[in-house]
């Protein structure tokens, strides 16, 4: 069967909706910059009762990825996505939702083969690249002393 390119215009124009990109980006800005004060306020919250900005900055970021993580599953991070759109997937919390996601898409088919094996299938390539990336990297600096 052939397709004319004006057929194939309109059933494009028809499954692709437009959208407004200054609303776009506006629901991302905010969305975005709310996830980034929550993480600040977050750092504050934790510098006053550690006293250790490192510590207090490693709490924040196992924060926010746990309450992206319950969010997913709960359902609600992916609703606020569709609005949000990479608002939600820049900071730290989009790689939970990238890990979260499909672990629940697959739960039905139980948790070694569905939840366990499908829980990096977004994440697991970032992981191997970005591990292999930085190993790289501190290698050429160790190497040429370059720090």
């Amino acid at each position: 069967m052939q397709i004319s390119e004006q057929q194939y215009k309109k059933m494009y124009e028809k499954a692709s909706p437009n959208s407004n990109i200054f609303v776009d980006c506006l629901w991302a800005f905010c969305v975005g910059g709310a996830i980034c004060a929550l993480g600040q306020a977050l750092g504050n919250l934790y510098m006053t009762m550690v006293q250790d900005i490192q510590v207090a900055r490693t709490w924040v970021s196992i924060t926010l990825v746990g309450l992206a993580a319950l969010l997913t599953a709960l359902g609600i991070y992916d609703n606020l996505a569709k609005h949000a759109g990479a608002g939600t997937i820049v900071p730290i919390t989009g790689f939970a939702n990238s890990i979260v996601s499909p672990a629940m898409e697959f739960k039905s088919e139980g948790l070694v083969l569905g939840v366990g094996a499908k829980m990096f299938t977004v994440a697991g390539p970032v992981l191997v690249y970005g591990t292999t990336a930085s190993i790289i990297y501190g290698l050429i600096l160790y190497i040429f002393h370059l720090y």
